[in-house]
C-alpha cells in the first residue's frame, strides 16, 4: 500500500536532509518533487499543487532547531499537511438509531457486499452489536447467495426475499424484522450502479428516501485511482452520503484516492480494507495513514490488532508453563493462529517502523506459517508437549511426515528453543528493568503518543 509514493517522498524529503538551513532553493527543490510525487500517485493536481503550496509557506522562514535536521522539520510539515488533507481526525459511524440503519451503495465490482460482512463482523466484535444484513441486490442472484455464506461465516443473519424486485419494499420490511427479533443495526446492501445510469440512481434514492439510515456510506475500489473521486463526486451529489470506505488498499493502488477524496467530496473516510479476511477492515484515521505513508509504522494499529487476538487466561496459563520450562510446541501453534487472525502478514510487517520500506519487494505469503504447521503437525503429542525428547531419529520421521528436509526440522527446533530462552528472559528481573525503561520513554512521532497510554 502506498509503496511508489513512500519511495518518491522519501527521496524528495531526502534531498534537503543534512542541510544547515532550510532556505527558499532548498524548499523549493524539495516541494517540487512532492508535488510530482503526489502527482504520480494520482492525486488531483490542484490538490497536490494546494497541499505544496502551504507545505512551502510553513518551511519558508523557519529555523531549524538544535535538535532536528531540516529533513525532519520537513518530514513534520508534509505529515501534517498530510493529515490535515485526509480530514485531519478520526471521524466515527453513527449508531444512533434504535435500530441503526446502514446503506452500502458504490460501483459494481467496488466490494460493498464484502464490506457489508465486514462491518456486520466489526459491529458484532468491537461494537457488541446484534447486527442484520438485507440483501436489496435483486439484479444479481449471486450477490444475495454470497451475502448468505458471509453471513454464516460470520454468524450473522441476512434477511432476503426471494422474488420480489422492489429493493425499497425489502429494505423496509428487513428493518421491521430487525425490530421485531432484536437486531440494533441493519447493514443494506444495494446493487452496484453506474453513476451515469439515472434509472438506477433514481433506485438508491428512492430506497435512500423510504428507509432514513442514519448512516449512508458510499464503498470505492482505491485500484480505480482518480475515477474514484469522481464517482464518488456524483454519488455525493445523489444521495449526500456520510462517508466513504476504501476498498482493496492492499492492491497496487498508487494511493491517490486516499489522499484526495475527502477534500474533493467533504465526506470522511471512515473505514479501509486491506485483505480478504473478513476481519481485514480496519477504522481509517488520518495521523496514522499519513505515519505509513511516511514510512514511519503504524505500532498503534499494530498493537490494537494484538489486542484484540489477546487472551488474558491463556497468557495466564502461558506465563506459568513458561515459568515452569513446559512451554511446548501446541503452545507454539497458539501464537501462530493469533498471528495469522491478526490480518495479512506484509500490512502488518508494514506497521513496523522502518520495515514497511525494506521489505516492499518482497512477497510475503498469507501461507508463510505453513511449513511450520506441517513439521508441528507431524509431531506425536508428546513431542509436541516435551520438544526435548525429539533426537536424530525422531527428526527425520518428522521431516519425512511433513514433506521437509532434515534442516527444516533443525531450524524451527533452533528458533524454538531460541524463542524459549528469550520469553525465559523477559519474565525474569532484566525483562521487567527493560519493560520499565520502555514506559518511561517519551513519545516518538508519528506514534500517536502510545508510549505514554
Amino acid at each position: 500500500m502506498f509503496n511508489s509514493l513512500q519511495d518518491k517522498l522519501d527521496k524528495a524529503l531526502h534531498n534537503i536532509s543534512g542541510r544547515g538551513k532550510i532556505t527558499e532553493i532548498n524548499v523549493a527543490e524539495t516541494v517540487k518533487e512532492i508535488r510530482r510525487a503526489l502527482v504520480d500517485a494520482d492525486v488531483n493536481y490542484k490538490v497536490a499543487k494546494d497541499l505544496t503550496k502551504r507545505v512551502q509557506d510553513k518551511a519558508l522562514g523557519q529555523n531549524v532547531l538544535t535538535s532536528l535536521t531540516p529533513g525532519q522539520l520537513m518530514t513534520k510539515i508534509v505529515h501534517d499537511e498530510l493529515v490535515e488533507l485526509m480530514g485531519g481526525s478520526q471521524e466515527g459511524i453513527n449508531l444512533s438509531g434504535k435500530p441503526s440503519v446502514i446503506l452500502i451503495a458504490g460501483l459494481q465490482g467496488s466490494g460493498k457486499t464484502t464490506f457489508s460482512g465486514k462491518l456486520a463482523l466489526h459491529l458484532k466484535t468491537k461494537r457488541a452489536k446484534k447486527p442484520l444484513l438485507v440483501a436489496c441486490d435483486v439484479y444479481r442472484p449471486a450477490a444475495i447467495d454470497q451475502l448468505k455464506v458471509l453471513g454464516g461465516q460470520i454468524g450473522v443473519p441476512v434477511f432476503t426475499e426471494e422474488g420480489s424486485t422492489n429493493p425499497s419494499t425489502i429494505a423496509e420490511n428487513g428493518i421491521a424484522f430487525a425490530k421485531a427479533n432484536g437486531h440494533d443495526v441493519v447493514i443494506v446492501d444495494t446493487a452496484g450502479r453506474l453513476a451515469i445510469d439515472e434509472q438506477m440512481m433514481n433506485e438508491i434514492k428512492s430506497v435512500h428516501y423510504f428507509i432514513k439510515p442514519q448512516e449512508t456510506l458510499f464503498v470505492v475500489d482505491s485500484m480505480t485511482g482518480q475515477d474514484a473521486v469522481n464517482t464518488a463526486k456524483a454519488f455525493n451529489d445523489a444521495l449526500n452520503f456520510d462517508g466513504v470506505v476504501l476498498t482493496k488498499l492492499d492492491g497496487d493502488t498508487r494511493g491517490g484516492a486516499a489522499l484526495t477524496i475527502r477534500s474533493v467530496v467533504e465526506k470522511p473516510i471512515k473505514f479501509i480494507s486491506t485483505g480478504e479476511k473478513m476481519e481485514a477492515l480496519d477504522v481509517f484515521y488520518p495521523e496514522r495513514m499519513a505515519d505509513r505513508i511516511l514510512g514511519m509504522g503504524d505500532v498503534v494499529s499494530l498493537v490494537e490488532r494484538a489486542q484484540e487476538q489477546f487472551d488474558e487466561e491463556e497468557a495466564k496459563k502461558l506465563h506459568k508453563k513458561i515459568a515452569k520450562n513446559e512451554f511446548g510446541f501446541d503452545d507454539f501453534l497458539k501464537q501462530i493462529n493469533q498471528i495469522k487472525k491478526m490480518g495479512n502478514m506484509k500490512d502488518l510487517m508494514g506497521m513496523i517502523p522502518g520495515v514497511g520500506k525494506a521489505i516492499k519487494d518482497v512477497e510475503i505469503s498469507d501461507d508463510a506459517f505453513k511449513h511450520i504447521e506441517a513439521i508441528i503437525y507431524s509431531m506425536t503429542p508428546d513431542e509436541r508437549r516435551r520438544p526435548s525428547i525429539i533426537n536424530s531419529q525422531r527428526k527425520q520421521r518428522i521431516a519425512k511426515g511433513a514433506g521437509r528436509k532434515i534442516e527444516d526440522v533443525n531450524q524451527l527446533m533452533k528458533q524454538f528453543d531460541q524463542m524459549g530462552k528469550m520469553m525465559k528472559m523477559m519474565q525474569g528481573p532484566q525483562g521487567k528493568q527493560m519493560m520499565q525503561m520502555m514506559s518511561k520513554m517519551p513519545n516518538m512521532p508519528g506514534m500517536g503518543g502510545m508510549m505514554g497510554k
